[in-house]
């Protein structure tokens, strides 16, 4: 069993309250959604058990200004804002995907429609930038530019995904660079927003940045992975959840650009129409594997996790922060399916 790092329990105790009062700049009935979607109360407000996420990129965003050399807390409003922005992204993904459930609950659009989902989405983005501007620090602005870049990147992977599900053919470069703005933009942000807060050399925040950048690339492969073959007691969605929605994610993009008798057939059952029943998504995932993707997927996660501590490793950081960072990424793309 995975252990999980002390980082992520001390981010979530530490940006748990912040949020908290992030979130109380906002209207009533944003606030009620957000704070279900938090994991913090259930659908009819009362209080629930749940905590959210793991709270990887606050993390993130906290070792990054220990690695600068500075307080944790200097990363606390970059540890809030990356985390409203990572929120506001899965509000308008489960929308878009039309997952009905997260973390085993029912997802805000299923209860509050499509209306609810995209508006407090788009709360959530805007009260990122309010908190960093707001946060009395000279460098709030260039992390709230930052986060503005990033966010665009964010979306640009996004409206790159959408647009691949009306696309016969889809070269593996392409989709790598879909994965690099709708995953690795914001984990590249994360892994750099509090050395910006700090004041950090552009080396330094560089260096954080390229290593956020290869994590999230590794995390999208691993989360591709679990899209397929993942246990649902552990996604906490369906099994076979991205064939069903017929997405082209890295494995099936690798799969489908090798070729052959397999590469033809994955293809041909992409392009169908219709629900796919569980016989034809477990043939599915048979196709990819057998065509190399979920080997390749695996191997190209490593292959980015390493480049990412090569990075890590050319700077001039606080050691023991950058052992916590090596150690979050690892715990985050060594996932088991």
């Amino acid at each position: 069993m995975t252990v999980t790092p002390e980082s992520l329990h001390r981010s979530r105790d530490a940006i748990t309250p912040a949020l908290r009062t992030a979130l109380h700049l906002l209207d009533e009935e944003t606030r009620h959604q957000a704070a279900y979607h938090l994991g913090w109360i259930e659908a009819d407000g009362t209080p629930a058990d749940g905590g959210g996420g793991k709270a990887v990129r606050p993390a993130l965003a906290l070792l990054s200004a220990q690695a600068a050399g500075a307080p944790a807390e200097t990363g606390l409003p970059g540890a809030v804002a990356v985390e409203l922005v990572h929120n506001f992204s899965l509000l308008h993904d489960d929308l878009m995907d039309g997952d009905e459930e997260r973390r085993h609950r029912r997802t805000v659009w299923t209860l509050w429609g499509a209306s609810g989902a995209i508006l407090t989405g788009d709360a959530l983005l805007a009260l990122a930038q309010e908190v960093l501007l707001d946060c009395g620090l000279p460098t709030g602005a260039a992390a709230a530019r930052l986060l503005a870049r990033t966010t665009r990147d964010l979306i640009r992977g996004q409206v790159q995904d959408v647009a691949f599900e009306r696309r016969a053919h889809v070269p593996i470069e392409e989709c790598v660079d879909m994965a690099a703005g709708k995953t690795g933009a914001l984990l590249s942000a994360s892994a750099a927003i509090g050395a910006v807060l700090a004041g950090a050399p552009v080396t330094t925040v560089d260096a954080l940045a390229l290593y956020g950048q290869q994590v999230g690339l590794a995390f999208q492969l691993t989360d591709d992975v679990l899209g397929i073959w993942g246990d649902p007691a552990v996604t906490g969605k369906s099994v076979h959840s991205d064939l069903r929605a017929r997405k082209k994610s890295l494995p099936v993009t690798y799969a489908l650009n090798q070729g052959g008798t397999v590469s033809v057939e994955l293809a041909t059952w992409l392009s169908a129409p219709g629900e796919p029943d569980e016989a034809e998504l477990r043939r599915a995932a048979d196709l990819v594997a057998a065509a190399g993707g979920r080997d390749w997927a695996t191997a190209e996660a490593a292959r980015r996790m390493a480049l990412g501590e090569a990075a890590l490793r050319g700077v001039d950081l606080d050691a023991a922060a950058r052992d916590e960072l090596i150690a979050l990424g690892h715990f985050v793309v060594d996932r088991e399916v």
